[in-house]
């Protein structure tokens, strides 16, 4: 048995949201155990903890079958000189952090060969591809779930779960500081503001971006006062730029290196791309337009597997339809930008909409980083 000095975990977390998610489990863990050694793959956060990342985490952020499919070769290497070297170092424990594409079956083969392993945030088995739960019960010897429902849908199937509440939920202010963010972001008090938020991945960023600017254009032509912020993950600048040159609002739209979260304090309204940003908004409780757009073959596949009628996060929490969504076809410029202004038009629809969010918000808040801690403590002992 290692001693609390030699304590060695491995993680993988594949994108931004991921990043932040195991930055946030990092803090619990390593109050836990101080002296906690961790690597694998991991983001800026991560390594702020002392993460130590053997490969960039850019490299596993892709979405969409075709797009896999064009990076797969790259992504199986990694994932097999991954599997290599932990069997060779052989970690107390394995965290695989969201990105269930690459980390079940890694989590499988190593569990196999007998490292405990964990898998933080429930693949949404709830919302489409439910036949992946036999993945899940070969992969996890435990699973940590940021939404109340999971554990119980877990358990059924044979797979030990704990609900830990969603971590995001205890970083973002009941009531955000909207002047604060604006003075931060060198924006007017009494400006109307809005983010565009088209996604923390490359893939994203080539079918939302444009759309989104050139919303952003019809929106400005509307109501010329508007005043519009972009938070971008700094890698992707120079084709952000580009894209904003040629849809002829540059200078017109603010460009962020990240800071999504004063982004969506500061703003009235946000349109913002399916995923795990959508519940950022809604803990900001800012009225949104959820937008996406991918190859359309991955498209086809993906509808194919759906098991309810939304998308984005928020909705599919309060079980209707509280936000617009506007998906592949449905996502034009148009269409977005009359959604996005029907927020700025509505104030009483606004502070509903801010009620419900804010019972959601009670409803995620737990001392997650603890919790994770106790789950993976008794995996340990167990």
């Amino acid at each position: 048995m290692q001693t609390a000095e030699q304590r060695r975990f491995a993680l993988v977390a594949g994108e931004a949201s991921g990043d932040l998610l195991a930055g946030l489990l990092l803090d619990g863990l390593q109050a836990r155990w101080p002296d906690l050694q961790t690597g694998g793959i991991g983001g800026p956060r991560m390594l702020a903890h002392g993460f130590q990342s053997w490969w960039p985490q850019e490299k596993l952020a892709v979405r969409g079958y075709i797009e896999v499919l064009r990076h797969y070769a790259e992504i199986a290497g990694i994932r097999r000189q991954l599997k290599a070297r932990l069997l060779q170092e052989r970690p107390e424990l394995f965290i695989g952090v969201d990105a269930p594409d690459f980390n079940l079956d890694l989590e499988a083969g190593l569990r196999s060969q007998g490292i405990k392993t964990v898998h933080f945030v429930c693949p949404s088995i709830w919302a489409w591809r439910p036949k992946r739960i036999e993945k899940i019960r070969a992969a996890a010897d435990h699973v940590l779930c940021i939404f109340p429902f999971e554990p119980e849908l877990l358990e059924k199937q044979g797979v030990a779960a704990s609900y830990v509440g969603h971590p995001i939920a205890n970083v973002i202010p009941m009531t955000p500081d909207r002047a604060a963010a604006r003075a931060a972001l060198g924006l007017a008090p009494d400006a109307q503001v809005v983010a565009l938020l088209p996604g923390s991945r490359r893939s994203e960023i080539r079918y939302l971006a444009a759309r989104f600017f050139a919303a952003a254009a019809l929106m400005q032509k509307a109501r010329p006062g508007l005043r519009f912020v972009a938070p971008i993950i700094p890698s992707l600048r120079a084709e952000v730029d580009a894209l904003l040159q040629a849809s002829g609002m540059a200078g017109r739209v603010k460009l962020l290196d990240g800071q999504s979260h004063a982004a969506l304090a500061a703003c009235d309204a946000t349109l913002i791309a399916s995923g795990t940003a959508t519940l950022e908004a809604a803990l900001f409780k800012r009225p949104m337009v959820i937008a996406y757009n991918m190859n359309g073959l991955s498209w086809r596949l993906m509808q194919r597997k759906q098991l309810q009628p939304w998308v984005g996060l928020p909705n599919i929490l309060c079980r209707e339809f509280v936000v617009p969504e506007l998906l592949q076809e449905a996502a034009t410029p148009e269409a977005l930008a009359q959604a996005t202004l029907a927020w700025l038009e509505a104030p009483e629809k606004t502070q509903a909409l801010q009620q419900r969010f804010s019972e959601l918000h009670v409803q995620l808040q737990r001392d997650t980083p603890t919790l994770c801690a106790d789950a993976i403590q008794k995996v340990l002992e167990g």
